[in-house]
């Protein structure tokens, strides 16, 4: 019975997660790591260029297949990889104009379909999945080969264009210094701030409770330093005064109190 709990448990954590780890994409993982440099497309057919400074092509590559593992992936090389995930490819291209440092181009696979050449893909990836991407030869594509040479392969449609603040918008909550807690991302923000808790109001005319360390009193308060207490009460609390009832003397009947 034991077994079956522990199995029901975890069963139904997995159930809550799965849709979480599903609806997340390596984009969302580029997003937090790299800076935004340039964007093309919209709808289904987008490219967005983030910059990986001083990291090699190889490098970015490992660093991206170590937090999410990719369905296909193109042999190690300094000059370009693609790394095939269910969403989005990802081409990686050593920048000509800095050496130093790789362009992680987040392509959608519409995108790849109508502005990337096959032949080109080729000699990159297996011909099964570029079959299927082109859907046999469904989709033409075009002559594009990257972002690196996209002034000489241009895509079909539209130009690269620096990233506008509403792009900017696209990208997921950050965490400060990575404790968990998310904040939402703007651009006057200062991720890098000292909360400080302000001192506690005093009021003068609020009581405290403390614990009394007499124990002839009986009890486990102080008595409130209110007036004047009577030396025998045993408690903080006074008893209050009780009178009898005054009887009207010859009648025999007796008058509440008012």
């Amino acid at each position: 019975m034991k077994s079956l709990l522990h199995g029901i448990k975890y069963a139904l954590i997995f159930s809550f997660l799965f849709p979480l780890l599903a609806g997340c994409s390596i984009q969302d993982n580029i997003q937090e790591q790299y800076p935004l440099e340039s964007v093309n497309g919209s709808g289904s057919q987008t490219s967005y260029v983030y910059r990986a400074a001083n990291s090699t092509v190889p490098e970015t590559a490992d660093a991206l297949i170590k937090q999410r593992k990719p369905q296909e992936q193109s042999p190690a090389d300094n000059e370009r990889m693609f790394l095939v995930y269910d969403k989005e490819i990802i081409h990686l291209q050593r920048d000509s104009q800095n050496s130093e440092d790789t362009l992680v181009e987040v392509d959608s696979k519409e995108y790849v379909r109508q502005n990337y050449s096959s032949n080109f893909l080729q000699g990159y990836l297996v011909g099964s999945l570029i079959r299927d991407l082109f859907d046999n030869g469904r989709y033409n594509g075009g002559d594009y080969r990257g972002y690196t040479s996209k002034d000489i392969y241009k895509p079909q449609k539209g130009s690269y264009r620096a990233p506008t603040q509403e792009d900017k918008k696209k990208a997921p909550p950050v965490t400060v210094n990575r404790t968990g807690s998310i904040f939402k991302r703007s651009k006057d923000a200062d991720t890098s701030f000292d909360r400080k808790t302000p001192p506690a109001a005093t009021n003068p005319s609020k009581g405290k409770i403390t614990r009394n360390t007499d124990s002839s009193s009986g009890g486990l308060f102080s008595k409130p330093k209110v007036g004047k207490q009577p030396a025998s009460s045993g408690s903080w609390l006074s008893k209050p005064k009780i009178s009898k009832p005054k009887v009207k003397i010859g009648s025999g009947r007796v008058f509440r109190r008012r």
